[in-house]
């Protein structure tokens, strides 16, 4: 019988073998490069340097270093905020404005103008609206109608009330603001029914992270605010769907049959399809075929609400609800796709958000602009909330702090704020002021709920 032989690892085989490696194959390559580098002319040591900056100039270099930087700065700016007893999106949420001309534009001009150049911002603003939709499709998921069994009618009559309030004042600040702020071109009726919108949003997803952060989130306070923001959220997106749809067809005749035909695909979505997902099972075995499975359903869902002429964000938020009667699958997608959006994509679209917040041309009134317009998009909101929740019997206190909670505006409403931009409903001057109350509104959520309940612990006193 042969006896196999093992290479020695360790002593003076060890030793031998490094040396003959070192003979064998580093001392070659040293010398095919020293004689290559000498002979072909090439620049080495420091003249190295201009070929580095040219290859840095390669859209790819770029678009890494672009990444790089968002992520770094939206991470550590998560960190403090989350220190600071915010939650971690609202750091991130500001740490892609201030890579804008906010403060990096400030500080350093022409670095910033360098590494986010117009031209250079193709790769980096399509991946942050794949980040938008993979979120919207996990928001999607996430709303679950059981939750609102037992509460339908409670949430119904606070979601819509804590819409229409503020939507009321949007209408009534675009009387004012239209001719000042109203780009060219812009009806006033789609420039008043956007400023309606835009201060009558809830961000869901921020909010179940608030709930869930304070401890909040099994509460009864948690679960009716959890229900009003979800309908809240879906009421909003059906009236977002109508101006979007009046913007894009240019008539009420063509807007018509526009929503008609997105009626018909969200009916067939939620009433067709999301009863088919919620039957089926999934072995483990089988879920790395589900997911690739749920990307192609969001992204065919998004394709078909962007042809219908409502935008691609109401098909990846279709798809999501299509999904979201089945356990097994909404938990995949919070586990697989979630992570990615919310840690790699998200911080992408922060930052495109913040490259379009200028505030060089602002004028001495648009300070007075910005706190009038967070003042109506509060009291609108916490007004509708708070007299709706009393008129149905809640305790003023537990209405105060739901009224608080659904001031919450985060992602959501800078989702939809990139969109009126994008279909050039609002100019410059009025997106940044936008942009400002939903930083604002968001942060003071959870000030304002410390509040409330050192005023209830001082009366309990």
């Amino acid at each position: 019988m042969h006896r196999q032989a093992t290479p020695p690892a360790t002593g003076r085989a060890g030793k031998a073998s490094l040396g003959r490696y070192a003979l064998l194959v580093a001392l070659p390559l040293l010398a095919a490069t020293a004689l290559a580098l000498h002979f072909g002319g090439q620049q080495t040591g420091l003249d190295m340097a201009p070929a580095m900056v040219t290859h840095l100039s390669s859209p790819l270099a770029r678009f890494l270093l672009q990444l790089l930087t968002v992520l770094v700065v939206a991470k550590v700016a998560g960190w403090l905020l989350r220190h600071l007893g915010q939650p971690a999106v609202i750091g991130e949420m500001a740490a892609g404005l201030l890579l804008g001309p906010l403060l990096f534009g400030a500080l350093l001009p022409q670095t910033q103008a360098w590494l986010f150049a117009p031209e250079s911002l193709g790769a980096l603003t399509l991946v942050s609206q794949l980040g938008v939709l993979m979120f919207l499709f996990v928001a999607g998921a996430e709303f679950e109608v059981s939750r609102l069994r037992g509460q339908r009618g409670f949430a119904l009559l606070v979601s819509h009330a804590g819409i229409a309030l503020p939507f009321l004042g949007g209408v009534l600040l675009a009387f004012a603001l239209y001719r000042h702020h109203a780009p060219v071109g812009v009806g006033f009726t789609g420039f008043a029914l956007f400023m309606g919108i835009a201060l009558s949003v809830t961000a869901f997803p921020v909010l179940l992270r608030i709930l869930s952060d304070r401890g909040m989130e099994g509460t009864s306070l948690g679960r009716i605010a959890i229900a009003c923001a979800a309908l809240g959220d879906a009421s909003a997106w059906c009236l977002l769907a109508i101006v979007v749809a009046w913007v894009h067809a240019g008539s009420w005749n063509a807007a018509l049959l526009s929503l008609a035909g997105s009626l018909v695909f969200a009916v067939v979505m939620v009433s067709a399809l999301r009863p088919w997902i919620s039957k089926r099972s999934i072995a483990p075995a089988r879920e790395g075929r589900a997911l690739i499975a749920l990307l192609l359903l969001a992204l065919a869902a998004a394709l078909a609400t962007e042809l219908l002429g409502i935008h691609a964000l109401f098909g990846a938020f279709l798809a999501g609800a299509a999904v979201s009667g089945n356990q097994r699958l909404r938990d995949l997608l919070v586990q697989r796709v979630e992570p990615l959006a919310i840690a790699l994509l998200l911080p992408l679209f922060f930052a495109m958000t913040g490259l379009r917040l200028r505030i060089d041309g602002w004028q001495a009134g648009d300070l007075l602009l910005c706190g009038a317009v967070i003042a109506v998009a509060t009291l609108g909101k916490f007004g509708g909330t708070w007299l709706a929740a009393r008129s149905a019997g809640m305790p003023s206190a537990e209405a105060s702090r739901l009224g608080v909670l659904m001031n919450t505006r985060g992602l959501m409403e800078l989702i939809v704020l990139n969109l009126g931009y994008e279909l050039g409903l609002i100019g410059d001057r009025l997106f940044a002021v936008l942009v400002i109350m939903a930083l604002v509104t968001t942060a003071m959520t959870g000030p304002l709920l410390d509040l409330l309940d050192r005023r209830a612990d001082q009366r309990r006193r």
